[in-house]
């Protein structure tokens, strides 16, 4: 199948053809820059959406607590990748295909100019053999024409009596040049027929196809590097799309990481205040608590719940009302007009607990740091007394000195905030305080306690809230050492579920004493390890439990230090 052969009368149409390939390669061209610039628009369309919805940084903390707002974060970073691979796909594309379709365009124009100009040099060749034909053949018809009148009046003069046999002469003479002639012109003419038609057969059997074979060669070689180039563009995607399914796997696995119960249990522990539940409001009988106020100049009497309007508690409560942050639900939100204290006493003591690790956390990083820098620093040291060329090793004196200065700074403050955390965690209950309800959250409290304290030894700082109270309370709750003495000695009989001492506390189980504790605040109870006690009172979440000892002694002693086994257990 040629070319050369089948179209050997299609000059023209093939020229137009062999454009119209050049033209399509141009409108392919074409196309993939707009594919390019839709990929690249997409992606930058994604990466726009990732970032609008990025989480501000008011929202962060949120962002690093939730399932629900951690996993949204990470499937936000896998369409962000996705819209990269798109990005992928244009780069490729342009640096790849582009630039060989490119080439492949200049490379086609190219030959084909230089086979239409070989082309047109074989057409003006046949051309010219055909017009030196033409003017052979033209001459040679002129000479017979003259011949043929040379003769005619050489006959007529031979026939004509009235002229001379010297005239006659002339004419036959005439005739014989013009006969010569003729024959000079139709050898001529023969001659060049036969050499135009050589090169008409040269012309259509070798010289143009030849041309035509050089053409369908190069518009073959066109077509296949189209092909070549539309299958890389789909290898191009193709290579993509093992990542773009990584990417959806991905969201997909952040669904999957997506937990109710987590998320509320970060709740509890983000919002969690530590405060017990408050006792119930004792009544206040009014005709008999009434007395009179004696700096009231017109005596008028006033109950004992007015009198307690001037205390310092009810003062800072007032204030706190006027801030919004007052009362009771006062304890689940921070006053953002004042100011965080030292300590941190100024939040609940779940959140005072939080607040003082991440201080100290931040502390030990710091120190980490600025170790691991005078380590490098040590080391360089040691390297200059051993190669002086290197460096001075008094330079590094000042650094290293002020290196120890800020560690020892930095050590100083992350023990006063450990001291802090420590006050919190061994300050006991007072004797005297009374719980009447215990939460879900204590009863677990206590059992994590429990479980640590039987795997990992005595704990160095306990890990649970202090009792925190009013002014009113501190001046109310009676002195451990008074109720003792009002307690007396008590008989020695064993206690079982429902015995009540004579304060009221029933004996809700026993418990055996992990490790020895020393009693050193007042209203705890020291014991040795082993040591079998009866629970009087659970933890309720300040990391204490009440018991009562075989001698009669009664106090409060760590939750971690204990195994409680309780009645109600028994029941379930």
């Amino acid at each position: 199948m040629s070319w050369g052969i089948e179209l050997w009368d299609q000059y023209d149409t093939i020229a137009t053809h062999t454009q119209k390939g050049i033209d399509f390669c141009e409108r392919f061209t074409h196309f993939l820059k707009d594919r390019c610039s839709i990929e690249l628009k997409y992606a930058s369309e994604l990466k726009k959406l990732v970032k609008n919805y990025q989480p501000k940084k008011k929202e962060e903390e949120d962002y690093q607590q939730y399932t629900w707002a951690i996993k949204f974060w990470d499937m936000l970073k896998e369409l962000h990748d996705l819209a990269g691979q798109h990005e992928v796909i244009a780069e490729n594309t342009q640096s790849q295909v582009l630039k060989d379709l490119q080439s492949l365009i200049t490379e086609t124009k190219q030959q084909r100019k230089k086979d239409l100009q070989e082309g047109a040099k074989v057409q003006d060749h046949l051309k010219s053999s055909y017009s030196q034909l033409d003017k052979s053949r033209s001459k040679y018809e002129r000479a017979f024409k003259m011949a043929e009148k040379a003769t005619d009046d050489y006959r007529k003069a031979d026939a004509d009596i009235n002229l001379s046999r010297a005239e006659v002469e002339k004419t036959r003479n005439q005739m014989m040049i013009k006969n010569n002639q003729c024959d000079e012109c139709k050898n001529e003419y023969a001659a060049q027929l036969q050499q135009t038609n050589q090169h008409q057969r040269d012309h259509y059997t070798q010289q143009m196809p030849a041309v035509f074979q050089q053409m369908q060669g190069m518009e073959e070689n066109r077509i296949n590097k189209i092909k070549s180039m539309v299958k890389q563009v789909a290898d191009i995607e193709r290579s993509v799309i093992p990542i773009i399914n990584t990417c959806i796997d991905g969201m997909v696995k952040a669904s999957d990481g997506i937990s109710a119960e987590e998320d509320s249990r970060a709740v509890i522990d983000k919002y969690k205040s530590g405060f017990p539940i408050p006792n119930d409001i004792p009544f206040e009988d009014l005709s008999n608590a009434s007395v009179i106020d004696t700096s009231n100049a017109n005596g008028t009497p006033k109950s004992s719940l007015d009198s307690r309007k001037g205390t310092v508690s009810d003062k800072k409560r007032n204030k706190k009302d006027k801030k919004g942050g007052g009362g009771l639900f006062g304890i689940f939100t921070s006053s953002k007009g004042e100011e965080s204290k030292e300590d941190f006493s100024d939040l609940p003591p779940n959140q005072q607990r939080k607040a003082l690790n991440r201080k100290i956390d931040e502390f030990k990083k710091e120190i980490a740091r600025e170790t691991a820098e005078r380590e490098g620093m040590l080391k360089m040291k040691d390297v200059y007394v051993n190669n002086p060329a290197l460096g001075d090793p008094n330079a590094l004196e000042k650094k290293i000195e002020e290196n120890a200065q800020k560690i020892d700074s930095l050590q100083a403050e992350m023990r006063k905030y450990q001291g802090y955390l420590t006050n919190m965690d061994v300050k006991p209950s007072p004797a005297g305080h009374r719980r009447n309800s215990l939460s879900d959250d204590s009863i677990s409290q206590s059992s994590t306690n429990m479980e640590i304290s039987q795997t990992s030894g005595p704990p160095q700082t306990m890990h649970n809230e202090p009792e925190v109270y009013t002014a009113v309370e501190l001046r109310e709750k009676p002195d451990k050492k008074a109720i003792d003495d009002e307690d007396g000695d008590h008989p020695e009989f064993d206690q079982t579920e429902g015995d009540f001492d004579d304060e009221g506390f029933p004996v809700i189980g026993t418990c055996r004493a992990l490790y020895p504790y020393e009693a050193g605040n007042e209203g705890s109870v020291a014991m040795t390890e082993g040591e079998e006690m009866f629970v009087l009172e659970q933890d309720q979440g300040d990391g204490w439990t009440r018991v009562r000892k075989h001698d009669n002694s009664e106090g409060f002693v760590p939750t971690s230090y204990i195994q409680c086994h309780f009645y109600d257990q028994d029941e379930v």
